[in-house]
């Protein structure tokens, strides 16, 4: 098995840069023959992807979600492997995965790893691997994209505090599988594919990265102060229990939105408001950790 090691020098503030020389010698201890592909941006990362296809190389994303987003991207639905390597500031795929967060220990998952079917998430023709949410999570993932001030995963609890301070309600209409659409004015809605995003945030606690749905949570209408007590919670998945706090599961999802919103999936912006979300089952054959049954109960082989 030879590795395309897909690298975003940059990602998690020139953490997967700084990282990269271990990361090649814990490849070469593991015998695991590899080639390094710096990236430019995410198109040129899809490209390296397909370019690894052609070659029968696994394609290593090692970066932060967005860039693993963008090569998972690139091999949905073909004979190609995504393998994950955690170097961004969230890194919430490779957690919720069980892969390790330092670098050099997530290349045994390389070595020993199963290969296994995940759902992708998939907005028009774009597609993710984690969260897409929108309303006060779009403000907030604005702010952490654009400050400088807070490095590593904080920088998402960061977002989340300035966002607050100007926040007004926003009223939202969401129809899952094509029902009745249902109105509701809070702070967010997010249709997640897998468990976290903003760097250990369990957003959706029970979603299944290969069941084919989306689980949907929506956030609503409360106080200022009482949300951000109970922000915390989320680092636990807690938060589902409070009242404001709406789940529900499906296949497709569409949103709408009283103001504009931009839809922001694995970190970036994605798309415009209103959308109709859903999922690929079992599009992208990925490495997860042995031993068990896999990352998560019913993860099919693939």
């Amino acid at each position: 098995m030879k590795l395309s090691l897909i690298v975003n020098p940059s990602a998690g503030g020139g953490r997967a840069g700084r990282s990269l020389p271990a990361v090649q010698g814990s490849l070469a201890r593991l015998g695991l023959e590899h080639r390094v592909a710096l990236t430019r941006n995410l198109q040129h990362a899809r490209e390296l992807a397909v370019a690894a296809i052609s070659a029968h190389e696994v394609a290593v994303a090692f970066g932060g979600d967005g860039l693993i987003g963008a090569v998972a991207d690139a091999l949905k639905h073909t004979e190609g492997v995504l393998g994950v390597l955690p170097g961004g500031r969230g890194n919430d795929f490779a957690r919720v995965l069980g892969i390790p967060l330092e670098p050099s220990a997530a290349c045994e998952v390389l070595a020993s790893g199963d290969v296994c079917a995940l759902d992708l998430g998939r907005v028009g023709t774009r597609t993710f691997i984690g969260i897409a949410s929108c309303g006060f999570d779009s403000v907030a993932n604005r702010i952490a994209n654009e400050t400088t001030l807070v490095r590593g995963n904080l920088v998402y609890a960061y977002g989340a505090l300035r966002a607050l301070a100007g926040w007004k309600p926003a009223t939202f209409t969401v129809a899952a599988d094509g029902q009745n659409p249902r109105v509701v004015t809070g702070y967010t809605v997010a249709a997640a594919n897998s468990k976290a995003y903003g760097g250990g945030m369990f957003m959706a606690p029970d979603a299944s990265l290969t069941d084919g749905l989306l689980d949907v949570v929506i956030v609503g209408q409360e106080r200022k102060l009482r949300f951000l007590r109970r922000l915390p919670s989320v680092f636990s998945g807690e938060h589902v229990h409070h009242a404001n706090v709406q789940v529900m599961r499906c296949a497709s999802l569409r949103v709408d939105a009283s103001r504009p919103f931009t839809l922001y999936a694995d970190g970036d912006p994605i798309a415009e408001l209103p959308v109709t979300i859903d999922t690929l089952p079992r599009a992208v054959r990925t490495i997860v950790p042995r031993p068990g049954p896999g990352p998560e109960p019913g993860v099919a082989r693939a």
